[in-house]
């Protein structure tokens, strides 16, 4: 992917928290990891849409390796409240530091754009913002309405930060109403200190379930990578930990490093290995799982409701 080499080239100025880590060793990318560069006319065109707007994409910042075919459909996940996050979390690529003012045109923009991509599902992530008093709570909110206001239609999907000390910020987000709330465990348990130091854990599993006590009808949804060093046992565990908290849907995904950096990719992970935990979460009772090694969060996330609505209303014994 270009966007790898870019980063590599610009890490001092986009990682300088990282910039004294030893380098780490970044394993050959086995044949059913790699994807086509992205060039498409329509790919083009998700690109100018989002440049006007002024707007940034997860797509981007994150290096995803599903940028090619996702933007090819008009299909892209916008990140609100800029483009510097609050932590410094070993896996991502997302710049860290101390972020600007949030945008009060953020909203409108995110809202015309999607408009504009003729969207009928919309995923909307976040930097942490652990700078804002609420976590970035309100602005969600405000984005969530005001596309809402410009197209009723258009099913919404977030994938929040934690709001870790953010008192109320979690009952500001559910009562804007988003269709899937999703918030990624991002690894198991004993990952945390040295991959996702900044989170807890079970905040994050109650997180989870809260947001359920709050909505029962929102679907709810969480996603990991592999391939971090974990133990087949613990990714068994995490799986029983959401459905404790009724989430409806997990995504399981092979980590990929950014740079030398970054956390190392312990082992790529087989596709048998994939199918083998689709199954297993199948009947842990998940309404859907995505497992593949490209599976990221967003991805076919338009599709994925629709087959989430679908497998409820299958259980439920709905037509």
């Amino acid at each position: 992917m270009v966007t790898l080499l870019d980063t590599q080239s610009r890490q001092t100025a986009r990682h300088p928290e990282k910039a004294r880590r030893p380098d780490t060793e970044m394993l050959r990318k086995p044949d059913w990891i790699r994807v086509k560069a992205p060039g498409s006319e329509v790919y083009r065109e998700t690109r100018e849409i989002v440049r006007t707007h002024g707007l940034v994409t997860v797509c981007e910042e994150a290096g995803c390796p599903n940028i090619g075919e996702c933007w090819s459909k008009k299909h892209a996940t916008m990140m609100i409240m800029g483009e510097i996050c609050t932590r410094a979390c070993a896996f991502c690529n997302v710049r860290t530091g101390l972020p600007t003012a949030l945008d009060p045109n953020e909203p409108e923009n995110v809202a015309l754009a999607v408009q504009k991509l003729g969207l009928e599902h919309v995923v909307i992530t976040s930097v942490d913002r652990d700078d804002l008093p609420d976590g970035g709570a309100q602005h969600f909110a405000d984005v969530i309405r005001a596309i809402r206001a410009l197209n009723p239609r258009t099913t919404i999907e977030i994938l929040t930060p934690d709001f870790l000390r953010k008192e109320g910020a979690l009952e500001i987000v559910v009562a804007a109403k988003p269709d899937v709330f999703n918030h990624n465990l991002e690894t198991v348990p004993s990952n945390y200190l040295t991959v996702r130091p900044g989170a807890r854990y079970f905040h994050s599993i109650r997180l989870l379930q809260r947001v359920k006590e709050l909505d029962p009808q929102m679907f709810t949804k969480s996603g990991i990578m592999v391939g971090l060093g974990e133990e087949r046992n613990e990714v068994l565990q995490l799986m029983d930990d959401l459905r404790v908290a009724d989430v409806d849907f997990l995504t399981i995904g092979q980590y990929l490093q950014p740079t030398r950096k970054h956390h190392k990719v312990e082992r790529y992970v087989t596709p048998e290995e994939f199918k083998s935990y689709a199954t297993i979460a199948r009947t842990k009772g998940f309404l859907l799982v995505s497992s593949s090694p490209l599976t990221r969060s967003s991805h076919h996330a338009g599709e994925d409701f629709a087959k989430l609505r679908a497998a409820r209303k299958a259980r439920l014994g709905q037509a």
